[in-house]
């Protein structure tokens, strides 16, 4: 695989990126620490990670995942210098009242989240640091529409850059992006760090795969013209699109309790336990069958092929998941086959947006 430049920044990854939010949580640390080691070995030089992970969040195991990939480094010296390391700060307390006091995402709040992350982490810099929800109100995991009777925002796009500044001036950050944003906040974002001097964000992380493509609907344009890069996550619409759910109750109550749209119950509920995306990923698995080539396949081939897609996260629990992954790297879907998942969303549209 050769390695994307990221908007504008100095970084260079992989167009597949290792996701581990479920370190900690479904994934023990012996085994994180294996897929680790194998991502590593295949040639992966990009991870992204959070502070509010593990997923499901819940006071007990917040920060876990950050530690994990901390003691991970810590074993293996000579790792951290061969990747590209992303962690984000969550926005304003989405029910985590354990992130940080009063809910908010002031410049203090960035600072002080940025600064547990890199002692976590055990390192002294983050490659690239993103935001990881607006903290203004915005229609995102799942949500449709936006209510401007709902924004509540108390800390300015300008305040949140100048402390990302604060944090790149310092050596702590080397670039900054966003996470589920929305065109208006990519372009208000570029533009005030470019009126005031403050670091321009390199790359948006949104969710896209095939039962969800609401980035192509003017987000794509905006990063396109503006030279930020998509970070492409959920590639697997959290499962649906590997085709283990297309048996009727599968996807229910009855659904192997370790199976992610049976644990992580308020995801579920975002987008994903919809019926209609269940509906329109059983469209899209039976598709790549007729095709020759597994679900996973041609839902990965889809990110990994779009010209809108920097770098495609992954999300894995064990080095054979991995391994499937990536082996679907070099996958081509032919223009019938393209044009046979463009005809399915015109009927359906994005029902997991």
């Amino acid at each position: 695989m050769n390695t994307i430049q990221l908007g504008q920044s100095d970084l260079h990854v992989t167009p597949i990126c290792l996701g581990t939010m479920t370190f900690g949580e479904q994934v023990d640390e012996a085994t994180a620490h294996a897929i680790l080691d194998r991502s590593l070995e295949r040639g992966v030089n990009f991870l992204d990670t959070a502070e509010m992970y593990s997923v499901p969040t819940r006071a007990e195991t917040y920060g876990a995942t950050e530690t994990i990939l901390g003691r991970w480094f810590a074993k293996r010296p000579g790792a951290r210098s061969k990747l590209v390391l992303a962690t984000k700060v969550a926005g304003p307390s989405r029910g985590m009242p354990w992130v940080r006091e009063g809910g908010g995402m002031t410049g203090k709040d960035i600072i002080a989240s940025c600064e547990a992350s890199l002692k976590r982490l055990q390192t002294d810099v983050i490659d690239l640091y993103q935001i990881h929800w607006p903290e203004r109100h915005v229609p995102a995991f799942g949500m449709m529409y936006y209510d401007p009777s709902k924004e509540k925002s108390a800390t300015s796009i300008h305040e949140q850059l100048e402390a990302l500044g604060s944090l790149v001036k310092a050596g702590k950050v080397r670039a900054i992006g966003l996470s589920n944003e929305t065109p208006y906040g990519v372009h208000e974002f570029v533009r005030l760090a470019e009126a005031h001097g403050l670091p321009r964000v390199a790359t948006v992380q949104n969710v896209y795969c095939l039962i969800s493509r609401a980035a192509e609907n003017a987000l794509d344009e905006t990063m396109h013209r503006l030279g930020v890069s998509l970070l492409a996550y959920s590639p697997l619409g959290f499962g649906l699109l590997t085709g283990k759910y297309d048996v009727s109750g599968t996807e229910g109550p009855d659904a192997p309790k370790e199976a992610r749209i049976a644990k992580f119950e308020t995801v579920r509920k975002q987008r994903w336990g919809r019926a209609d995306a269940l509906r329109a990923a059983r469209r899209y698995n039976a598709l790549a069958r007729e095709h020759g080539l597994t679900p996973t396949q041609m839902a990965l081939a889809f990110c990994y092929t779009k010209w809108q897609v920097a770098s495609t996260i992954i999300g894995v629990t064990s080095v054979a998941q991995l391994d499937e992954d990536l082996d679907a790297w070099g996958t081509t879907l032919s223009p019938e086959l393209l044009a046979a998942i463009d005809a399915v969303r015109w009927e359906i549209r994005d029902p997991a947006v």
